[in-house]
């Protein structure tokens, strides 16, 4: 059987990834000054981060349209058996949800939406697994059962500099941000089932992001299978680095790669933001 895997633009894939896994996407959009912007496609994070910061009025994001997603399911079904299309979380975005609708109405070819229930980087663990899974002649169990064993494993941790947007756009309660604002705090978010929480209340991004290092250690400590971890970044790709370069230090045994935060997550979370996802390695890895 041949199987087609799918995600969408915030797995912040690279051109070199998409090629080499041949993975398929459809594009959020961001919709800037009114123009609407299908990203990584129509705007890079530069440019999108760029404009942010001459705007007054916060962007917002729009998610892919029931067309995107029938046009790319319908011309897949002309060359593969079946479709696994892996999402941002369904509790921050309806990206999952019309996959889901639009599986139900196309008909000449097997299509299984999957919830990741994160995004950015930790979403891509799963759409990359899964694409050399399907590259390996795997079957359509056996890959939904793996990315539930490296969705189950994948932690994912990032520190942003201001929270207004998160309230905003209503990925993050306003309690918890109202909290973190008044004590000028700078919380290490998480996701938990789908949704941004708080996981602790820090005062500086320095010893944020000390705790996100913290954690990495335990689970380095605590797993039974190597490790691979990403830093993300939002248009801040030299603290990236630099963190990235600490970590590795740190941790040799750990694969560490560089991704970013492009316009979609960038309006929630703003420039500035920086955080870490891992996961374990599989073992032909």
């Amino acid at each position: 059987m041949s199987i087609a895997v799918v995600t969408d633009s915030t797995a912040y894939l690279s051109h070199e990834q998409y090629d080499l896994y041949n993975i398929y996407s459809v594009p959020l959009s961001c919709i800037v000054q009114n123009e609407v912007y299908k990203e990584e496609i129509d705007i890079t994070s530069e440019e999108f981060f760029l404009k942010v910061r001459e705007m007054e009025k916060l962007p917002t994001s729009s998610q892919p349209t029931v067309g995107d997603f029938t046009a790319l399911y319908e011309e897949l079904g002309k060359q593969y058996d079946a479709i696994i299309s892996i999402h941002l979380s369904s509790g921050i975005s309806g990206t999952y949800q019309n996959a889901v609708s639009v599986s139900q109405a196309v008909e000449h070819v097997a299509i299984y939406p999957y919830d990741s229930e994160l995004a950015a980087a930790g979403q891509a663990f799963q759409v990359i697994e899964a694409a050399k899974l399907a590259q390996k002649g795997a079957t359509v169990e056996e890959i939904l059962k793996k990315l539930d064993q490296v969705k189950e494993a994948t932690e994912l941790y990032f520190v942003v500099d201001d929270l207004t947007n998160l309230v905003k756009g209503g990925r993050l309660s306003r309690a918890a941000g109202s909290v973190a604002t008044l004590l000028s705090i700078k919380p290490v978010l998480t996701f938990v089932d789908g949704l941004i929480v708080p996981f602790d209340k820090i005062r500086t991004k320095k010893k944020a992001l000390r705790k996100i290092e913290t954690l990495l250690e335990k689970s380095v400590r605590s797993s039974e299978y190597p490790i691979q971890a990403t830093v993300v970044h939002a248009f801040s790709e030299q603290e990236g680095l630099e963190f990235k370069e600490k970590m590795e230090a740190e941790f040799p045994t750990v694969d560490f790669n560089l991704s970013f935060l492009g316009p979609v997550i960038g309006v929630h979370t703003g420039e500035g933001a920086i955080g870490m996802t891992w996961t374990i390695k599989t073992n032909d890895e």
